[in-house]
């Protein structure tokens, strides 16, 4: 009888050893809170910046893109880097009339769970002096947190104007 005590004894510690040594600990995480208005609120905030900018006809100090960047338009091969953004941005400033204004709206964001990341889509206006809408048409834009701030990585727009025929 003790020896059945013994190896029930034996075998019970054993059983818990085992069990506890190969229990898996888990590990604590910590997922940023992501506060997905705010965000919003900076990503429009750096939109209201660049029209600022761009409204002014001061190109140079568009800061809204990383150096990397690639911007997409319809009908025109993909523009790389920051600079050749701001070169093509400055032939379209000269050719603006006297007097018409760009303005942009964040409808949405779509943000990675780390924050780093946001997709944004939205709206963009271009009025005339007297704020009669000469255009309008829609965006995407994909931001990445660097150094602290977000800074526009692709962009691509569509004018809601119907393109002709050819």
């Amino acid at each position: 009888m003790k020896n059945k005590i013994l190896t029930l004894g034996l075998v019970t510690v054993f059983a818990t050893l085992s069990i506890s040594c190969n229990k898996k600990t888990e590990e604590a995480t910590v997922t940023p809170t992501i506060d997905k208005e705010q965000i919003k609120l900076e990503i429009q905030a750096l939109e209201n910046t660049f029209a600022e900018h761009f409204n002014s006809k001061n190109a140079d100090s568009i800061t809204y893109y990383a150096d990397d960047a690639k911007s997409f338009f319809i009908g025109r091969n993909p523009i790389t880097s920051k600079d050749s953004i701001i070169e093509f941005l400055k032939k379209d400033i000269a050719n603006l009339e006297k007097g018409v204004k760009f303005s942009f709206t964040t409808n949405e964001v779509h943000v990675s769970n780390d924050g780093i990341n946001v997709t944004e889509i939205g709206e963009f206006k271009l009025v005339d002096s007297t704020g009669v809408k000469i255009e309008s048409g829609n965006y995407f834009s994909v931001f990445e947190k660097r150094n602290g701030k977000y800074v526009c990585i692709r962009d691509i727009a569509a004018s809601n104007i119907p393109q002709k025929e050819k």
